[in-house]
């Protein structure tokens, strides 16, 4: 008996693509991957794969724009009915800590940005561009939505840029910390950062 061949959607496809990328980036960061090894992965050809992602780099778009980029948001944390998410006014360290629980329940992804971070400080790297940018790029989003913070504080520009800067570098540290061993609990370990960054009594009722 023949079995007859199942024609997979265009979505589907990308599905599997971007999973077979995360996963290959993850263990062994862009410059360890092929095209071939992605076809590979997910049982195309590489002129099939090409006619999804167009080159190499346009692995990577899918990975950050698409996947990594794309959740987590402050959107998403307004939407979500938490407290803190009020739309009209928004703490912005309950919106850290629901991107920290997003973050622990994909350990992979997470793994995925810290390696193409490290790899894209050679200036040669396609992501170089957009993780120098990044603390610029993440304070004018962030900068759209009405955060209520203490009146101690000031004004969100300029007065909260450094809270912002050292949120980056601390959420960046946890998280690599958390992937190594022995391991941490990734909230919990974020939550005595947050004590530090937002320290009380300024920030008691803004959290």
């Amino acid at each position: 008996m023949v079995t007859k061949r199942v024609r997979k959607s265009p979505e589907e496809r990308m599905r599997e693509i971007e999973q077979a990328t995360a996963r290959l980036v993850a263990e062994r960061g862009y410059n360890g991957i092929s095209l071939k090894d992605v076809a590979e992965e997910v049982g195309m050809s590489q002129p099939g794969l090409l006619h999804y992602v167009g080159n190499k780099e346009g692995l990577l778009s899918l990975l950050i724009t698409d996947m990594y980029d794309a959740h987590g948001t402050p959107a998403e944390f307004m939407a979500s009915g938490l407290p803190g998410s009020d739309p009209e006014a928004p703490l912005f360290p309950a919106y850290l800590r629901f991107l920290v629980r997003h973050n622990a329940a994909q350990r992979q992804m997470v793994q995925l940005f810290l390696m193409l971070y490290i790899e894209s400080v050679n200036p040669d790297h396609p992501l170089h561009d957009y993780y120098r940018n990044r603390p610029e790029n993440i304070w004018e989003h962030y900068s759209r939505y009405p955060w209520r913070i203490p009146p101690q504080v000031g004004q969100w520009d300029p007065g909260m840029r450094p809270y912002v800067r050292r949120v980056i570098e601390a959420m960046d540290g946890v998280q690599m910390r958390w992937l190594c061993l022995p391991p941490v609990d990734l909230y919990d370990e974020w939550l005595v950062f947050e004590r530090m960054i937002f320290p009380s009594p300024i920030w008691d009722g803004y959290r």
